[in-house]
């Protein structure tokens, strides 16, 4: 994953479901997962504190996996996205899920929030944090479609 933004190079288990993370661009993150365990019958063994304790970055540092088990891993980019959101902001998640819900191309998408398309490229490759303005924007773009 050529990314620094989604690579990890250190994992941390801070309690139980629960990881502190630092990715390559030097943000470090926690982020609490009992709930995708719970929802996920392929991640039931993480509910055991001892297998949850062997969480490593996987290979490249595209994602966490336990036990070395390709089996029990979640990635990078993905458990960045959950800890940002977790912590009250916005992730590209955000963006991504917002244009195949509408249907948008990068170009429409930017011109339907008045940004330049390579702006809204940093946002939605998780390059450059979502600001609070552009999170409102989407809301009220679906606000104005629903209401014609």
């Amino acid at each position: 994953m050529s990314n620094r933004h989604f690579t990890l190079i250190q994992v941390e288990v801070i309690g139980p479901c629960r990881l502190r993370l630092a990715f390559a661009d030097g943000a470090q993150l926690e982020v609490e997962l009992s709930d995708i365990v719970r929802r996920y019958p392929t991640l039931t063994a993480l509910t055991d504190p001892a297998v949850f304790a062997t969480a490593a970055p996987g290979e490249w540092g595209g994602s966490v996996v336990w036990n070395g088990d390709d089996n029990l891993e979640l990635a990078a980019d993905n458990l960045r996205a959950r800890a940002v959101e977790q912590a009250g902001g916005y992730s590209h998640e955000l963006i991504w899920n917002w244009m195949a819900r509408h249907g948008l191309t990068l170009d429409s998408a930017a011109e339907a929030l008045g940004l330049s398309r390579r702006m809204l490229a940093y946002y939605r490759s998780g390059a450059k944090p979502v600001p609070r303005t552009v999170a409102l924007a989407l809301r009220g773009w679906e606000a104005e479609q629903q209401a014609a």
